[in-house]
């Protein structure tokens, strides 16, 4: 595994494209209301990540054909953009864009409800989401290990009755979209990888209501939870510093 360390200058550019997919996440939010296609997002992500002189990481990527991950409830990851899929009042939706500048990558992902009436399952299912990548996150330091930030998601998440999706996982990111190491949202503690100061990792729980196991779409793209169950996904981009996590893209 060639794990590579980054330079602050390095890091002074995955910062630059981390905050540019900040942008984009908090532009694409705006657009979230019923009624709205998913291609509405497409769209305006499209134009932000022009309008930002970025080009977008995710399109072409092994035949990808969006700039956006737009995936609906029970919808994982890696749902595609469509003018067919309207949003509904109460639906959730992830949004996970990327974007390089200069040969350098930045990846992040909100779930986002749909109007006002959000059901309080749903709201708690976007809370503790969000709240095991926040956990993960406290955990990065070096001499930490990826089993470490792995039980950190794994240990919120389940105490609340939810579920970690195993067959995606998060994954480092540099000049190139995906790098090593993988990032498991679950593990042992001091188990794996030890983590080193300039190590940039994408940390991104996917977290189930119901049972873990997910399923692909005839699209050979769209992740879905094999019972059906509301799925959530949050990311971050972050580089390991001797304080601490250095979130990129917040």
């Amino acid at each position: 595994m060639a794990i590579t360390i980054r330079t602050p200058q390095e890091i002074e550019k995955l910062r630059r494209s981390g905050q540019v997919v900040r942008e984009i996440l908090e532009h694409v939010r705006e657009a979230v209301k019923p009624g709205a296609t998913t291609l509405d997002l497409e769209t305006a992500a499209a134009a932000k990540i022009k309008a930002l002189g970025a080009t977008p990481a995710f399109k072409g990527y092994r035949g990808y054909p969006c700039v956006l991950c737009t995936s609906i409830n029970n919808e994982v990851v890696h749902g595609i953009p469509s003018a067919e899929r309207k949003l509904r009042e109460g639906d959730i939706v992830s949004i996970d864009t990327g974007v390089v500048m200069d040969g350098y990558y930045g990846d992040s992902a909100i779930t986002v409800a749909v109007g006002k009436k959000v059901a309080a399952k749903t709201q708690k299912l976007l809370d503790v989401t969000r709240e095991s990548l926040a956990s993960a996150i406290r955990e990065v330091k070096p001499g930490a290990t990826l089993g470490d930030v792995g039980a950190a998601v794994q240990e919120v998440v389940e105490a609340e009755g939810f579920s970690v999706v195993r067959d995606f996982v998060g994954h480092g990111i540099g000049t190139k979209l995906h790098e090593d190491p993988q990032v498991p949202n679950y593990g042992t503690r001091g188990r794996g990888q030890k983590l080193q100061a300039g190590m940039v990792l994408a940390i991104e729980p996917m977290v189930n209501v119901g049972r873990p196991g997910v399923q692909v779409l005839k699209d050979g793209w769209t992740a879905v939870t094999e019972d059906g169950s509301l799925s959530a996904h949050f990311e971050h981009t972050v580089v390991v510093t001797e304080n601490g996590a250095q979130v990129l893209t917040q």
